[in-house]
Parts: structure tokens; C-alpha cells; sequence
């Protein structure tokens, strides 16, 4: 017996939690058989401590699987279970001081935030350049009536800065206190709240001291590095939402009576029909039905000449129509297409973990009690040794000012941004920033052959002659199927076929048949195709005749572009390189020893684990690039992975990297970018620890004005995120150093 809720006191109340929990599964899409996915867009996430905190508050739901915060795009995704009850995802972030939406989209790279910015940065910057030149005055020895005057002046200029620029720390700073919690805007506010209340004093009781300079430097510099910090995150989000704008809002739709509706593209399904003509973009994973185009393949393949369409033909979401219409039948919903994938892992490159991002983490989180501390203990110590209350006071500004952990926090997701940016413009998509700390310190690559090494789509071999009439009659029963060797000989004919055959019939291990002016026409096997299998001569492939043999079909495998060159400089890195596959003996032993690496053969997927396990344990830290189902255990084992594009989803979904490209360069440059950013980040956790080294000490000794604090702790912030901006230079230079060694 189920009782009845209770009837709520307030039926607009219930109505309005009712009507959102329809909007969550409403906007909510299936993450597996048994969870939905919500994403919830949270403009107030600024930290590593703000993730923290989100995913602490909305795991603890009841339902709720995993939540996963991402820094750049202000974004948290969650993973809840359809059989329980929506949980109140919003309301809980809003009772833990964050105001959260659901997400019903990706945005169009406008950033309200970072406009807010830049106002307050402008003013910020008007009034310290204004107040420093009135301070120039009263440190040149103005009178005291001329030294009142500049003080009272900076006070009417700094106002407005104070209350308008620094909205920005005080209202993050408030939040957190509001809901028993600290960051680092905290300690901020605490010190240009201190600052300039302790002028302003001093102001109006004609006192000898202000500090507006301190107050109002303090504010640019600190807005200076948010603001590029804000830049560098805005650029990643317009490059997911560049990736977007290549779904268009909806397409044709070719009915079974022949009509034509345009819809939706978020109501397209598979198996239905749709005609795109010139200039239109496939608007889902779809297979070509008719028609002959060109097609801009460049967003999948990075090469920018037109491929010709041919029936059968997968052409991936995202793909642009150039010359002419063609029909196609759609694979996959929207939300499964290539080009969606590829947009979720772009997202999910900077949300990742590093161990080094973990550490800054935890430093930042502990900096803001230590600070306070630091700050109160200078305090008590200069008044109980020196009885001056403003020295006290001022000198436990500077401390509170100096060691805000600003320049420790931005240390590792700064150069993250960076390094996924620069890898997402060559076709790289990092799925874990932790993925770049594991890459960069590989001693061994793992290759696997077919779809990796080699491109996986055979090549009809030309070295032994072929009749022109037999290859077009091929051709046109191969456009009956879907099997590689069928789509390697419809590509090989140039011209359309315009054999017209009856009754054609694919028969599944065997071949394809058809009637043709009262002969039977077989393309496939030979013991099957033939009446004398021994006519084949070894070809895999056969066309007949009423059994007699037309044509044998030789096959060649197709090494992926820049393969001989990757793995050159694989080698001059001083990097082990092998080729573990499942493929029979004979094939894998001739590539490897075209490629001059060792290699083993007939692998089961067990075993490929095995052999990972074998390397770790002699001190292998290794790189598994593989693309098939039975690769995917072995790109989870790997200390770091990567796959093609073209993987399978399970290898997509284990791998740590994905390539789009057809070049296997890819390897090597992600491996450059990778050692280029450990190097910055290494480089930003020692500047921000010499720097704590050396300030603490001075302002504790208070040789430091609120101004030097205020100037020197702001110049640590802007120096890390100036050294991660030099990612794409100090690469550059690596790479040509490499080149030239090598």
C-alpha cells in the first residue's frame, strides 16, 4: 500500500520543484542503461577549492553516481540513477552558496564574467595610475595642509574603486564566509578591506599615513591575473563551442512516401532518411545512400582536399557538402555522433586531476587559515614589542597581503588551459589533464597494428594487372556491401559502374552474387565463387562467371601517414617502441621488420595486459596506442593512453587522449607539449615557493608597506600566468632543438 504525500501548504512551491525536476529529465540524456547525465552551468565556480566543494555537496545526494567539475567552462557534470527519484541538483549547489543552472547547451563563447572583468579593470586601473600621481606628491614632502589635500583627493578616487572593482572578491569572499567556508578572496578582501579603512582613518583624523595606493594597486594587479587567467578559459570554451557551430539546427527529412520535412536536428533518429544538398553540414554519423559530391573532410581527417562520396560511404556528424546533393540514411542520434563525442572530450580536457593540481589543491585550501594566522601573530608580536598600534596594524596588512596563495593556485589549471588549447588546434583531445603530468614521463610505446599503425581500410593492390571491364563490374557489386575489401574496390573505380544487375544477394562469409543478362556474376571467396578454388592463385578475393574465374583481387595493407617518421622519432628520444597485435604472425612480422621494431603476434587482449605489466614491473612507463575493442583493457592498464578517432567506442572511451588527424605525429606531439608543460609547472611551483621564501620573512619583519605587498604578490600571480602563456614558444623551441639533434 503506498500512502499518499501529504498536500503542501504552499501549492506553488510544490508545483515549482515539480515542474523543475521535469526540466532535469527533461534536459537530462542517458549516460548508461541505468543513469542520466545533467549538466549544470555554475558562474561562480572560480577555484580549485569552489570543485571541491561542488562535487563534495552533490555526491552526498542521494542517487547521485558521480559528479565531475569543470574549471574552464564553469560546468559540473552528473551522473545520477534514472530509478531513484531526480535529485535536487540546483537547490543543493544554492544551499551551499553556488548559484547553479541546468545547462541546455553549449555556450556561444561570450563571457559575461570576463566583461565584468574588464570593467573593473579598467576602473581599477584609472584610479591606481591617479592616486599614485597624488601620492608621488605627498612622498616628495608636500606640507602638511598640501599632504591632507592629496590624501582627501586619493579618498574620493578610491571610493568608488573600492566598493565597484573590488564587488568582484568581496562578493566571492562573503559566499564562502556566508556558508562557513574560506578561499582565496578571503584573505584578499580581509586585506584591501583593512587597507583602506586604516586610510581612510588616517584621512579624516589628518594622520601622516594612507595607504589608497596600496589599496587601489592592489586591485589591478590582482584583477590583471584573474582577468588573463579568465582569458586563457574563455578560449577553450570557444574552441568546444567552434566545435558546436558545426551541427546545424536541423535537417531534411525524406519521408517513406517521398516527402520532405525539414526537422529538429535533436529529433533525428537512425534509420531515417535524409537529403542534404551543397553547403549543408551532416548533421549526424550517417551513411551515404546516393548521390555523388565532394565533401570537406578537413574537421575529421585535417586535410583540406575535397573526398569524393561514394554509396555505402560513412560520413562522420560535422562533415561539410560541397558540390551536390546526396541522400543518407542516419546511424546514430545526436547526442552519439562523432562530432558530439568529440565536443564531450574537449570539455573533459581540463577537468582532470594531475597529481601536481592536486597538490596546489590541497596547499591553497590549508593557505587561507595559515594566513590569517600569520597575519594575526605579526599583529600581536609588533604591538606587544613596540606598543605602535598603526605599524601593528600595517605591518599585518602586508602579511595578510603578501602570502595570499593566489600565484600557488593558478600554478598547474593554467598551464592545463594552455596545453589543451594547444593540443585541440593539432587534433589532440585530452580527456584527463592528469593524462599530460603521465605522458610526459613515458619510456616505451606500445603500438597495436591494424587501425593504429595501419590506417584499417585494405588498399586493392595494383601489382598485379587488371581488366578495366572486370574492375568496373566488381565495383558495382561491391557498392552492394559494406564489407572493407567491397568499399577498397568501389573506391578503386574512378567512374561511376553502370552494370545494372538482377537479384543481387550479399551471403554473409561467402560473397556477393547477382544476375547479369542471364549469367550469375560472384564477387568474394573463391572456394566459394569458383568452380576450381586453385584458379585464385592466393587472392583473397575473386569475380566470376558462372564459375569461371574474371579477375583475382590482391589486397595491401595502408600505414598510417608519418608512421616510419613517428617512430624515427620515437627512437631519437630515446624511447622503446613495439608492436603488440592480434594479427596472424605473417603480417605483424613484416611490418615490424619494415618499421625495424619488435613485435609480438596472435595477442589475445589478456595477454596484451600481460605484456603491460611485464614493462611496469622492469620500470616501463608506458604509452598504449591502440583503436579496437580488444585494445580496450590494455588503454586502461597503460600508464597513459591515446587512440585514433576512428576507434571504437570502447577504445575511445579508455584511451586518454584522442587524435582526429590520419597523421600518427600526433604521438610526438603530444609527447613535446606534454614535457613542455611539466616543465612550466615544475617552474610555476617553484616561483610561488621562492617567493612565499622570501616575502614572508620581509613583511613579517616589516620592511614591507601595504603598497610593496599589494605590488610584489600580485607580480608572483601575473609572472605564473605569463610563464604558462609561454607554452606554445618554449615548444616551438623544443621542437626544433629535437629536429636538430635528430
Amino acid at each position: 500500500m503506498q500512502l499518499e504525500p501529504p498536500i503542501s501548504p504552499h501549492p506553488s512551491a510544490a508545483a515549482r520543484i515539480a515542474s523543475e525536476q521535469g526540466d532535469l529529465m527533461l534536459l537530462s540524456s542517458p549516460a548508461s542503461a541505468s543513469t542520466m547525465k545533467t549538466e549544470l552551468i555554475v558562474p561562480s565556480m572560480h577555484c580549485g577549492g569552489c570543485m571541491r566543494k561542488i562535487e563534495k555537496a552533490l555526491t552526498g545526494l542521494d542517487g547521485v553516481v558521480s559528479a565531475r567539475a569543470n574549471l574552464s567552462n564553469k560546468r559540473v557534470a552528473v551522473v545520477w540513477d534514472k530509478s531513484a527519484p531526480p535529485p535536487p541538483l540546483a537547490e543543493t549547489l544554492t544551499a551551499s552558496g553556488f548559484q547553479a543552472r541546468i545547462a541546455e547547451g553549449l555556450d556561444d563563447g561570450q563571457d559575461p564574467q570576463l566583461r565584468e572583468l574588464f570593467k573593473a579593470l579598467g576602473v581599477a586601473a584609472f584610479a591606481s595610475s591617479n592616486i599614485m600621481l597624488l601620492s608621488f606628491g605627498v612622498w616628495s614632502g608636500a606640507e602638511a595642509e598640501a599632504r591632507q589635500l592629496f590624501h582627501t583627493l586619493s579618498f574620493v578616487v578610491a571610493l568608488p574603486t573600492f566598493l565597484y572593482s573590488g564587488r568582484i572578491f568581496y562578493r566571492s569572499a562573503w559566499n564562502a564566509l556566508r556558508h562557513r567556508r574560506t578561499n582565496m578572496d578571503v584573505p584578499i578582501s580581509v586585506g584591501v578591506i583593512l587597507t583602506f579603512g586604516l586610510s581612510t582613518y588616517e584621512t579624516f583624523t589628518s594622520g601622516p599615513h594612507a595607504y589608497f595606493d596600496a589599496a587601489a594597486s592592489l586591485l589591478l594587479f590582482l584583477l590583471a591575473g584573474r582577468t588573463l587567467d579568465q582569458m586563457m578559459r574563455t578560449k577553450a570554451r570557444v574552441a568546444v563551442a567552434g566545435l558546436a557551430r558545426l551541427s546545424p539546427s536541423g535537417a531534411t527529412v525524406v519521408g517513406e512516401d517521398g516527402t520532405r520535412t525539414y526537422i529538429d536536428v535533436n529529433r533525428i533518429e537512425p534509420g531515417m532518411t535524409l537529403f542534404l544538398i551543397a553547403g549543408d553540414r551532416v548533421p549526424v554519423d550517417a551513411m551515404v545512400i546516393s548521390g555523388n559530391s565532394d565533401i570537406d573532410m578537413s574537421f575529421v581527417t585535417g586535410e583540406n582536399v575535397p573526398v569524393a562520396t561514394f554509396p555505402g560511404q560513412e560520413l562522420k556528424a560535422g562533415t561539410l557538402i560541397l558540390t551536390a546533393p546526396v541522400t543518407v540514411l542516419a546511424l546514430r542520434r545526436p547526442s552519439h555522433s562523432f562530432l558530439a563525442q568529440v565536443t564531450q572530450l574537449m570539455v573533459q580536457a581540463e577537468s582532470g586531476r594531475s597529481r601536481y593540481r592536486r597538490i596546489a589543491d590541497r596547499a591553497a585550501a590549508l593557505y587561507a587559515p595559515l594566513v590569517h594566522t600569520a597575519a594575526l601573530v605579526t599583529f600581536l608580536g609588533w604591538f606587544s614589542a613596540t606598543g605602535d598600534t598603526h605599524f601593528a596594524i600595517t605591518t599585518a596588512i602586508a602579511v595578510l597581503i603578501v602570502t595570499c596563495p593566489c600565484a600557488l593556485g593558478l600554478a598547474v589549471p593554467i598551464v592545463q588551459v594552455v596545453a589543451a588549447r594547444r593540443l585541440f588546434e593539432a587534433g589532440i583531445l585530452l580527456k584527463d589533464g592528469g593524462a599530460l603530468e603521465r605522458l610526459s614521463e613515458i619510456n616505451t610505446v606500445v603500438f597495436d597494428k591494424t587501425g593504429t599503425l595501419t590506417t584499417g581500410q585494405p588498399k586493392l593492390s595494383t601489382e598485379i594487372p587488371l581488366n578495366r571491364d572486370s574492375l568496373s563490374i566488381a565495383a558495382c557489386l561491391a557498392e552492394h556491401s559494406r564489407h572493407p575489401y567491397s568499399q577498397a574496390l568501389a573506391a578503386a573505380q574512378t567512374k561511376s559502374a553502370t552494370a545494372t544487375f538482377n537479384d543481387v544477394v550479399e551471403r554473409p562469409g561467402a560473397g556477393i552474387e547477382a544476375m547479369l543478362q542471364g549469367a550469375r556474376y560472384r564477387l568474394g571467396q573463391p572456394a566459394w565463387a569458383l568452380t576450381n578454388e586453385t584458379e585464385a592463385g592466393g587472392a583473397p578475393v575473386v569475380l566470376s562467371r558462372d564459375g569461371m574465374l574474371l579477375q583475382p583481387f590482391h589486397f595491401e595493407e595502408v600505414l598510417r601517414d608519418d608512421a616510419e617518421a613517428t617512430i624515427a622519432l620515437l627512437k631519437a628520444r630515446n624511447i622503446h617502441v613495439e608492436i603488440i597485435s592480434g594479427d596472424s604472425e605473417g603480417s605483424v612480422a613484416a611490418l615490424a621488420r619494415y618499421l625495424d621494431v619488435p613485435y609480438t603476434a596472435r595477442t589475445s587482449p589478456a595477454a596484451k595486459v600481460e605484456r603491460l605489466k611485464e614493462l611496469k614491473s622492469s620500470g616501463r612507463h608506458v604509452l598504449m596506442i591502440g583503436d579496437g575493442i580488444n585494445d580496450a583493457a590494455a588503454l586502461a592498464a597503460a600508464h597513459v593512453s591515446m587512440a585514433p578517432v576512428e576507434a571504437s567506442d570502447l577504445g575511445r572511451a579508455a584511451a586518454d587522449m584522442v587524435f582526429m588527424f590520419r597523421s600518427l605525429l600526433a604521438v610526438t606531439k603530444a609527447h613535446t607539449v606534454a614535457r613542455t608543460s611539466s616543465s612550466l609547472v615544475k617552474q610555476n611551483f617553484i616561483l610561488s615557493i621562492v617567493y612565499n621564501l622570501l616575502a614572508i620573512p620581509v613583511a613579517v619583519s616589516g620592511f614591507l608597506t601595504p603598497l610593496l605587498a599589494a605590488i610584489a604578490m600580485s607580480a608572483s600571480s601575473i609572472t605564473v600566468v605569463l610563464n604558462a602563456l609561454r607554452l606554445p614558444q618554449v615548444e616551438r623551441r623544443a621542437t626544433g632543438a629535437r629536429a636538430t639533434d635528430e
